[in-house]
């Protein structure tokens, strides 16, 4: 798989920044006045800037369809954004009872707590498997400890992380503005051996490696075997070419679902043709 590196400018975040300034009260509020590098659990808190957490919410392409974790939520200014700016639901899990607490209230007078919910807890012990957007800026350990939750968590699901990245899982995307960000999808598992109907009259067998969202592979039909083109996965979608007995090349595209997969191969007449395959 190709790996982007996209480079954003202010111009192009520029989706309602003036309202991410309104979400949350710099500074705190009469009942509680967070600081910049103050001590937490694990990390100290300093704020993601509100042109990076919008880059970071667009490029997951947050709507309102999407449920958003932010993992270690502060004041709630991700959460509340999400909310505000992109229609979506959102949790945000807070260790710090006092800046659960202002963040909730930052939620209230931002007119989206019916969206937004804050939970006092602790990441690595409240379930957020049900979100289809993660974001977080924690550190290079955290995230790692992490990554294994991460990756077991729906194909699909949208990863942001402010300024670390997860080791060898290579992000899909490296945001850059006035810090920088990193941006994943969680891959299906597809390594192993696929038997494929309605692709060829011959027995077909789909043979994957894959590292991360990364896959390669080859497909044999009958007695003969070659090499896959253009292998691509995101989230829970395959999609490579093949050439046929012709020399012609075949796109084919198809959604995992655990031990199953269906799609379509598209021929040179551009017919659309289905088939399934399941995992030997």
């Amino acid at each position: 798989m190709k790996h982007f590196k996209v480079w954003f400018t202010i111009f192009s975040a520029s989706l309602a920044l003036n309202s991410f300034a309104q979400t949350y009260v710099d500074g705190g509020d009469d009942k509680y006045k967070p600081r910049v590098g103050q001590e937490g659990k694990d990390v100290v808190w300093v704020p993601t800037s509100n042109e990076l957490l919008a880059l970071m919410l667009k490029t997951a392409k947050v709507t309102p369809n999407d449920l958003v974790y932010d993992l270690g939520s502060g004041d709630g200014r991700i959460a509340i954004a999400a909310a505000k700016d992109f229609g979506a639901r959102s949790v945000g899990i807070e260790y710090n009872p006092e800046m659960a607490k202002l963040a909730q209230r930052n939620a209230d007078r931002s007119g989206v707590s019916d969206r937004v919910k804050i939970i006092n807890g602790d990441i690595f012990k409240e379930d957020f498997s049900k979100a289809t957007v993660v974001t977080m800026y924690l550190l290079p350990d955290l995230n790692m400890a992490l990554r294994p939750t991460i990756l077991k968590m729906k194909p699909g699901t949208r990863v942001a992380s402010h300024a670390f990245n997860m080791g060898d899982w290579e992000a899909d995307i490296e945001i850059d503005a006035s810090a920088r960000a990193y941006y994943w999808v969680v891959p299906a598992k597809v390594d192993g051996e696929w038997l494929i109907t309605g692709l060829e009259p011959n027995k077909t067998v789909l043979k994957l490696s894959q590292h991360y969202q990364k896959i390669g592979g080859t497909l044999q039909i009958g007695n003969e075997s070659q090499p896959i083109l253009n292998p691509k996965l995101e989230g829970a979608t395959l999609s490579f070419t093949y050439l046929n007995r012709d020399k012609s090349p075949h796109s084919v595209i198809m959604s995992v679902n655990n031990n199953e997969i269906k799609g379509l191969y598209k021929s040179r007449a551009y017919n659309d043709n289905a088939i399934v395959g399941k995992r030997l």
